[in-house]
């Protein structure tokens, strides 16, 4: 007689794997957070150190500036302060805005100053309410004689991608484009050069809301307004790394557990 069964078949359960893809996404997140966290502790060394540098400048005697400016040099010298003599271009005053102090709209008063001993800078006199922003143009106006101001020199400003175009056709002036605005004050050869200087007021609050109140400009107070953030990353990369560690190792118990409970 001839056997019709066939050869007998064994079964094998399929064997699923300890780390599926998802953990291995997870898995990542700690090492590439971590990396972002050691980054923003080098980049907060360096602001520090940059920070350090800036209010030393500071703190240095006011000096002179040379007759002509050598525009190459003037990062190196950003937040020094400066002394200057001269008479206000008020024909070419510019209101630069909207910008807010305290909670309060308005603008940023912006004249060029013919010096006495050298070419014409732009001077940026400090904030003016948005109500008296035009009273203080009449104002500054009336300001002819020669003046002595104390200034503090800055560096182009950067634009970010939401501020608009300058009209300067229009009298709309959004942000400190120092190259048009020297432009607009009658370029080289009017011997104006694209130096941009804060004036510096370092009276007290009272005297500063006297000032507004009378369509005076307040200018900067002579301090280093440099963001530094980087405290806040690193505690957040970190924190994440931490988290998604202690996630991942939870996951990775779970899962041995789970495959330790399957039929072998």
């Amino acid at each position: 007689m001839v056997s019709t069964e066939g050869p007998s078949q064994t079964y094998r359960a399929k064997r699923e794997p300890l780390v599926t893809p998802f953990m291995v996404l997870v898995g990542i997140i700690p090492f590439f957070t971590f990396a972002l966290g050691t980054w923003q502790v080098k980049r907060l060394k360096w602001k520090v150190a940059l920070i350090d540098d800036l209010e030393e400048k500071l703190e240095r005697e006011p000096m002179p500036l040379p007759p002509q400016v050598n525009l190459a040099a003037l990062p190196d010298f950003a937040f020094r302060k400066v002394m200057l003599k001269g008479r206000w271009d008020n024909a070419h005053a510019i209101l630069l805005g909207p910008r807010v102090r305290d909670g309060t709209i308005g603008y940023h008063l912006v004249v060029p100053f013919v010096r006495s001993d050298g070419s014409t800078v732009l001077v940026d006199r400090g904030f003016v309410t948005k109500e008296l922003a035009q009273a203080a143009r009449r104002v500054q106006d009336k300001e002819r004689e020669e003046v002595e101001i104390l200034g503090m020199l800055r560096t182009a400003q950067v634009r970010n991608s939401f501020t608009p175009d300058n009209h300067p056709e229009k009298g709309e002036w959004y942000w400190a484009d120092v190259d048009a605005m020297a432009a607009f004050a009658g370029g080289e050869a009017a011997g104006v050069q694209p130096v941009f200087i804060e004036e510096v007021f370092e009276g007290h609050a009272g005297e500063a809301a006297s000032r507004l109140a009378h369509a005076l400009p307040v200018g900067r107070s002579p301090t280093v307004d440099i963001r530094n953030s980087h405290v806040s990353y690193i505690v957040t990369w970190y924190s994440l790394s931490a988290f998604t560690t202690v996630m991942f190792i939870r996951l990775l118990l779970k899962r041995r557990q789970a495959l330790a409970r399957l039929p072998r």
